[in-house]
């Protein structure tokens, strides 16, 4: 059996379809399961179980000699939730104990980590375990990957294989329930399909021209592909970047949304909310010559071919991966 935390989220009901498609069958799904709008992302995925994310840990300790790996990527991913509490519990508490129960079974672990941990950039964008404790993340949710991620690399038991991902800016089918936290490209589609016209956020930063802002966008599909090669190739345990290394502006993303969909060009700037302007990124570009390597030499779908993918794919006839 593989198991898949966050199995009804985003990435996790990704991470299902992409293991069906090459040929894995016996896959578990964790997750709460308490939000309606999550569960569509479930439908037509034959699994051999579903979990609720409180009953696992005693679930896994009960049926741990069926089980050959597990995906970790349930957590709360809110960037502009404040609740400290909500953070400890979900994504360390818990992260933890199903850390310490695959050290003690020998089970294979691929976690989530973020981007977020690296807050401004003040340390560069590498995965060099170094630099990892003088990281100083943006908000909570950064906060919470991180202390994560440091209590890993101080752990005398380990699973037999680990890796921690920092995902950056992943978009692509799957995140309709995501809300104000569903990609630039969820939210550009919509505004395009509605309005014809696409708003984007003003640069407040004198280094950088409006919808000049830079992020590595990342889709999951290609996501997917690096969590497969992690479960096929195991050992190389450590923290690992996962972008494309390379860097685009936001124009750049919204002129790939509106070519995508064949509508003609209407970009138009708004200010940046008051909220999350003082935490706002305004570059961040995985350094992936880790992950390269240890042999991971696919090349990662341009900002344009994933966008189209998207766009044409899923997002125009509001279909699942």
């Amino acid at each position: 059996m593989i198991i898949v935390t966050g199995a009804a989220g985003f990435i996790g009901s990704c991470l299902l379809s992409g293991l069906r498609n090459a040929g894995y069958a016996d896959l578990v799904a964790v997750d709460d399961f308490s939000r309606k709008d999550k569960l569509p992302n479930l439908e037509g995925k034959p699994l051999t179980a579903r979990v609720h994310r409180d009953e696992f840990v005693p679930w896994l300790r009960e049926n741990q000699r069926m089980v050959q790996f597990v995906f970790h990527l349930g957590a709360r991913t809110d960037t502009t939730e404040s609740d400290r509490s909500i953070f400890q519990r979900l994504n360390v508490d818990f992260s933890k104990r199903v850390w310490e129960c695959c050290a003690e079974f020998g089970l294979p672990l691929v976690y989530a980590s973020s981007a977020a941990t690296y807050g401004m950039g003040e340390q560069g964008f590498e995965d060099n375990h170094s630099v990892i404790h003088n990281l100083i993340p943006l908000n909570p949710y950064g906060e919470s990957k991180n202390i994560f991620d440091k209590w890993a690399l101080v752990q005398s038991k380990q699973p037999p294989s680990w890796q921690g991902l920092k995902f950056f800016n992943v978009y692509g089918p799957n995140e309709y329930h995501k809300g104000r936290m569903a990609s630039v490209v969820f939210h550009a589609f919509h505004q395009i399909r509605d309005s014809g016209a696409l708003r984007l956020f003003r640069s407040h930063h004198p280094d950088y021209r409006d919808g000049e802002q830079l992020r590595d966008f990342i889709y999951v599909k290609d996501v997917i592909e690096v969590c497969l090669f992690l479960m096929e190739n195991r050992g190389n345990n450590g923290i690992y970047n996962l972008g494309t290394g390379t860097a685009r502006t936001f124009l750049s993303l919204a002129r790939a949304t509106f070519a995508a969909m064949g509508r003609a060009e209407d970009i138009r700037f708004v200010d940046t909310p008051s909220d999350i302007r003082d935490k706002y990124q305004y570059f961040t570009e995985a350094n992936m010559a880790k992950l390269r390597g240890i042999g991971y030499d696919r090349p990662f779908l341009s900002l344009e071919e994933g966008v189209n993918d998207y766009v044409t794919g899923y997002l125009t006839t509001g279909a699942r991966f």
